[in-house]
């Protein structure tokens, strides 16, 4: 694989891996946060930093959503997009950033959970299933894309 090829590879995967990540944190945000008002981002404090810190989550999610959408349209205008990749990033994005968020932020450090009732592992185990699945899904488009760039280069 030449150098641009690679480059072109890896600038659909982060491209694909900010949109996902930003999609699922988005989700989140509305549905989670503002819509069911289950949590905010960060509940050991008052309600108004509550939603301070979901303004906050939300920037961050906006700001990923644009950066990734950013190298999408440079990739497209370069015809160097490969959707299989690019999708394989969003599974990818979206897959990793739900299982940190679900282990790290729900378990480790606490700063809210997916809701507060009794049985909350039912959520935690749906929550964390549903991030695995996307990142398999994500690492075998990814590898497929991998290997499909390797035999073009060897068959050139």
């Amino acid at each position: 694989m030449n150098k641009a090829t690679s480059n072109y590879s890896r600038r659909n995967l982060w491209s694909g891996i900010l949109f996902g990540l930003g999609m699922v944190a988005f989700i989140d945000e509305t549905i989670f946060h503002q819509l069911l008002h289950w949590h905010h981002f960060y509940d050991k404090s008052t309600t108004s930093i509550g939603l301070v810190s979901d303004g906050l989550f939300h920037a961050f999610s906006w700001f990923a959503t644009i950066g990734g959408l950013f190298l999408f349209a440079d990739l497209r205008r370069r015809n160097s997009l490969v959707w299989k990749r690019w999708i394989g990033g969003i599974y990818l994005g979206a897959g990793v950033f739900q299982l940190y968020d679900g282990i790290i932020q729900h378990k480790i450090m606490r700063i809210h959970q997916i809701r507060y009732v009794d049985n909350v592992i039912i959520y935690d185990v749906i929550w964390n299933v549903i991030a695995a699945g996307m990142i398999v899904v994500g690492v075998i488009l990814t590898i497929k894309t991998n290997n499909r760039h390797r035999s073009k280069e060897v068959t050139s």
